[in-house]
């Protein structure tokens, strides 16, 4: 009975409105036309002073857009005409055949049931119009896909979409599929159903730590859940966590991998703030206020890019049709 009372008293404290100091944004970017949602962002591999923040406008008329570190849309990178893309993920490395590589974004289209699949940075699609997604859904809005992250196994080099979706099953409620190209094109293969679901909104941030082989997930109002990225380890849950230091909505997730340390920022939506976890322990660290409103996802790279952001970049979306960009210095994470 203490240990629940305690429980009970720390997510209350919790979920109290706290008075942090709000550290400005470095970059605040040009407006969406609709509802901005999740930001990837591609390191430049040639020039990282001109990488590329992609951010979703979720809406029946909307886009992948481009932005570079100036918060411009750059109009010749983006997509447009999509209906309702939700989330995208970025990865690098993905054969197209024996001799050409390239790196990929991966977004849902929720109108069109699709999982959506262009090269970077020419832009072009390699899905042919999309893959279909819970096609097996019996569920009320089971079909609709929402969340999408991308590991790429550091043992075998195959790259794994994962995605989720409105409603879905108690367990079982995301989809892993393998991408993979052959003389036919660019296919997208199921190779397993897993996940619990908690079933009191739904699940929608996912993010995956390659170093370490391991997906996270929001499951909105009850936990963070964790589990084993490669399909052979099973699909047992590893942990549930950090529910008590949310207000309401657990949101978006971003990995910040350092050589030796790594950190989870995930959005604490309704607090209009961010909860930092130990990467290694999933241990709470701090909480920040970046100045956003109602953050639905954001992404992360330690990389330095250019006089800009030279200690790597923390992208966040803001309720006002944009996306913050701050040097990743500002949030302290290895003090």
């Amino acid at each position: 009975m203490k240990k629940l009372l305690f429980i009970g008293l720390l997510a209350t404290a919790y979920a109290c409105d706290k008075k942090l100091p709000e550290i400005a944004p470095d970059v605040i970017t040009e407006h969406t036309l609709h509802d901005s949602d999740d930001p990837a962002i591609w390191v430049n591999p040639n020039d990282a002073a001109k990488s590329i923040v992609f951010g979703t406008d979720k809406d029946t008329d909307g886009a992948i857009y481009a932005f570079d570190l100036d918060g411009k849309i750059i109009e010749d990178k983006t997509i447009r005409g999509l209906k309702r893309p939700n989330n995208v993920d970025l990865e690098y490395g993905f054969k197209l055949n024996d001799s050409t590589q390239t790196a990929i974004i991966a977004f849902t289209e929720r109108e069109r049931q699709k999982l959506r699949l262009y090269s970077v940075p020419d832009m072009k699609p390699l899905d042919n119009g999309g893959y279909s997604v819970f096609t097996d859904a019996k569920e009320p809005e089971a079909n609709l896909p929402m969340g999408v992250a991308l590991y790429k196994s550091a043992k075998t080099q195959k790259i794994y979409a994962i995605v989720g979706r409105k409603n879905g099953p108690a367990d079982g409620y995301l989809h892993q599929y393998e991408l993979s190209s052959d003389s036919l094109g660019v296919q997208a293969k199921l190779v397993r159903a897993f996940g619990k679901f908690s079933g009191k909104k739904e699940i929608e941030a996912i993010a995956v730590d390659n170093k370490n082989g391991f997906i996270y997930y929001s499951d909105e109002m009850h936990c963070i859940r964790k589990y084993h990225a490669d399909p052979e380890k099973g699909n047992e849950e590893v942990s549930c966590f950090g529910g008590v230091t949310f207000k309401k909505d657990i949101e978006g997730i971003a990995i910040a991998q350092y050589e030796n340390k790594g950190f989870l920022i995930v959005s604490n939506q309704q607090a209009h703030t961010f909860n930092i976890f130990d990467l290694e322990t999933n241990a709470f660290i701090k909480e920040l206020n970046l100045g956003t409103k109602e953050t639905d996802g954001c992404d992360v790279t330690t990389v330095a890019l250019g006089d800009k952001f030279p200690n790597g970049l923390f992208v966040s979306m803001n309720d006002e049709k944009n996306f913050y960009f701050h040097d990743l210095a500002k949030l302290k994470l290895l003090e």
